[in-house]
């Protein structure tokens, strides 16, 4: 079993980039083949520019390095997206690598007055969100409504994937560094689980952590929280 690993950042010391890799690293004590996935360092421009447009409207190539990370994803069972939650949403860099790369004829096939297919049925995304915000403030305002419609129904299953998990790291900014590097592992763990055991997103935490062998980490000092 091959998972992605898609970490949107721009520090490699932040808190994001310890999540993505501490999960990385539990999935492959797991046994799994992992790529990682660093789009801040390897340069991928999120802009939907003229070359785009002009694969969108049928007078042109599929940009190379929309190909590249489309072969990528093709080569994963598991796609895991670890991102900072920016208004409670991706940050520009990850939403502008869904809006390059999952495109029409690759994600999905539509065509005016014909059927519409979803192409990515053998795909798993799992969702890894880092928030500022504490649990009860989502609940209050209803973020994780906003995830299930805009993330897990507007993206992952209208191009037919599975919505595998959203396991989401809370009180980036308040938390202690001890308690921080506790929940990297236990998200990591939590995610590795999933990944292993095909769980559905709304099994029980502990009960997918414990399916794995214990990982070979266990603290991850962030220099920037978020």
């Amino acid at each position: 079993m091959n998972s992605l690993v898609v970490v949107a950042h721009p520090d490699p010391n932040s808190l994001t980039h310890h999540v993505a890799h501490a999960t990385a690293d539990a999935l492959r004590t797991s046994g799994g083949g992992v790529d990682i996935a660093d789009l801040a360092t390897e340069g991928f421009d999120p802009r939907f520019d003229s070359s785009d447009l002009d694969f969108y409207r049928g007078t042109g190539s599929t940009p190379e390095a929309v190909a590249a990370e489309q072969q990528r994803i093709d080569r994963a069972d598991h796609l895991i997206l670890v991102f900072p939650m920016y208004w409670w949403s991706f940050p520009a860099l990850l939403k502008g690598w869904i809006d390059r790369v999952f495109v029409n004829g690759w994600a999905f096939d539509y065509t005016p007055g014909s059927s519409f297919e979803k192409k990515l049925e053998r795909l798993t995304i799992h969702l890894v969100p880092v928030a500022g915000d504490d649990a009860d403030s989502f609940e209050r305002h209803r973020i994780h409504d906003a995830i299930r419609i805009q993330m897990e129904h507007g993206i992952i299953e209208y191009c037919g994937a599975t919505v595998g998990s959203t396991t989401i790291l809370h009180g980036s900014d308040t938390k202690s560094r001890d308690t921080l590097a506790d929940d990297v592992h236990s998200v990591a763990t939590t995610v590795a689980g999933r990944v292993l055991t095909k769980e559905p997103a709304d099994c029980d935490a502990l009960r997918c952590a414990s399916c794995i062998p214990e990982p070979d980490f266990m603290a991850y000092p962030a220099t920037s929280f978020l």
